[in-house]
């Protein structure tokens, strides 16, 4: 009984998957981070008792098979707006995506068994790892989504992010994770005694950062939350009414009086083509009362068309300030677009033509009295290089978005906790205008003021909190955690050559 237990525990690939799937639970909305470390451990203890790199690549990829599939079960959400034609394809996309990253960790798990030095496989797993999720990020147009570092979003050690970045986070979970699986191999109470040492000092280094309080920035925003549904937002029947929510909320009198400077609509809170808008400059002028708006909307540009922000001024001009670069693929766009489209695939966020076109890049608008800001439309903050891309430094991020796409589950929450990572890498407080919710007030170390839940319609009024100097890591990104990692995996090809020589 004993042999049959231990050749279903070595050989059986739902030992990974289910491991996989368990520190997922590290995602918000649960953000059990010891669940991610437990699943993480459990999984990658399996890689290293594999016989052969083959059966270690195998491994690794259940793992992140069962990991990415869980992670992003939200993914289903926007096959089911238009349930007739796309919800057929909705299990196609999860398992096919989640196959599709995991590819990343399976590579990774097989270079690692790769070395020839197998006391130290852990950490050349845990390095090889730790690339597989810079590569991910990055590689093509990169999909960094889910990363196991974010689920230190509530704990102490998210402010590390201010010199490691996300990135950073997610090395140290697959380190630990990595030697919490070595010691098991081994039996080791030294080992795990050490890697207990290790993380108490790096939680004392994390609880130390200083985070001297910031004196908010005179600026008074409010936020509007118009809460469309996905599958109403551009329906004739109903575009109006929100449209018409919009301006009701904007025209709503400031509890203390102060009027703000700024109104904030979320990403495409118009569902009319700009310049095809009638008189809806004048009824956001008088909404507005004197304050611009700046909100989504889609615009045309000859047989181009872009996801974009524009800024309604007092005078009832609207003008385009902002598109939006980093696009969703076959979600924005799809590629080979021509050749797919006479095959009846389209992209689905993209309600003009067969899809957007990327705008020029990160920039900072200038807004006056309402300061710099660095504008963001929905996924484009899931990137931290696209902060970093900015020409200057901004006096505040705006993040608008529509996460009705997500669902109201997992996939708005996620989408939350990316976002406020970029506010403590760039230590830069953040907006966070969302049509649906959750539209928040994010300071510069990540926490979360007033907010406006899902499902809800809404407004906030606030003062933008203030912003810190610039961080390490928005000085030198993930450039020296990649160095870090190419020496490291260097070093241990570099052995392997040694050892068969």
């Amino acid at each position: 009984m004993r042999k049959v237990l231990q050749s279903v525990v070595t050989r059986v690939p739902l030992v990974p998957l289910l491991s996989g799937a368990v520190a997922a639970l590290g995602q918000a909305p649960f953000g059990l981070w010891w669940a991610m470390l437990g699943g993480l451990s459990a999984g990658l203890f399996y890689v290293l008792c594999a016989a052969s790199a083959k059966q270690a690549a195998l491994r690794g990829w259940f793992l992140g098979l069962g990991y990415f599939a869980a992670t992003l079960n939200w993914l289903v959400e926007p096959f089911f707006v238009d349930a007739a034609r796309h919800a057929w394809m909705a299990p196609f996309a999860v398992f096919g995506l989640a196959g599709g990253l995991a590819l990343f960790w399976s590579l990774a798990a097989g270079l690692a068994f790769g070395s020839r030095m197998a006391q130290a496989r852990w950490m050349a797993l845990a390095s090889a790892l730790t690339g597989a999720e810079l590569l991910r990020g990055y590689v093509l147009t990169g999909f960094p989504w889910g990363g196991p570092g974010l689920a230190w979003i509530d704990t102490p050690l998210a402010q590390i992010a201010e010199v490691v970045g996300v990135y950073g986070l997610s090395a140290l979970s697959f380190l630990v994770s990595a030697g919490v699986a070595r010691a098991a191999q081994l039996r080791s109470g030294r080992m795990f005694a050490a890697l207990a040492a290790l993380s108490a000092l790096v939680f004392v280094f994390a609880v130390t950062l200083p985070k001297p309080p910031l004196p908010d920035q005179e600026i008074i925003v409010r936020l509007v939350q118009p809460n469309a549904p996905q599958h109403q937002k551009w329906d004739p029947r109903y575009a109006r009414d929100f449209v018409l929510r919009q301006l009701e909320l904007t025209r709503a009198p400031a509890k203390n009086g102060a009027r703000p400077d700024l109104v904030l609509w979320p990403e495409t809170a118009v569902p009319y083509r700009l310049g095809d808008t009638g008189g809806l400059g004048q009824a956001m002028a008088e909404a507005g009362q004197g304050a611009p708006i700046l909100f989504g909307a889609q615009r045309g540009e000859g047989a181009r068309f872009f996801n974009s922000l524009a800024l309604a001024s007092p005078d009832g001009k609207l003008t385009p300030v902002y598109d939006k670069h980093h696009l969703v693929p076959f979600g924005e766009y799809v590629p080979f677009g021509d050749q797919l489209a006479g095959l009846g695939v389209t992209a689905f966020a993209a309600q003009l033509g067969q899809g957007y076109s990327a705008g020029q890049g990160a920039d900072v608008i200038n807004l006056g009295k309402a300061g710099k800001v660095l504008p963001l439309i929905c996924y484009e903050a899931v990137f931290p290089q696209d902060l970093r891309a900015a020409p200057e430094r901004a006096d505040w991020i705006l993040h608008a978005t529509n996460d009705a796409w997500f669902g109201n589950f997992s996939g708005p929450q996620q989408h939350l906790a990316q976002a406020r990572f970029r506010a403590i890498e760039f230590g830069l407080p953040m907006i966070r205008v969302a049509n649906t919710g959750v539209s928040a007030v994010i300071n510069a170390y990540g926490e979360i003021g007033q907010a406006l839940p899902l499902g809800q319609s809404g407004k906030i009024d606030t003062k933008i909190p203030g912003k810190r100097a610039a961080t390490p890591y928005s000085r030198h990104g993930d450039l020296p955690l990649t160095v870090l990692v190419l020496v490291a995996l260097g070093v241990f090809v570099a052995r392997r050559r040694g050892k068969s020589n």
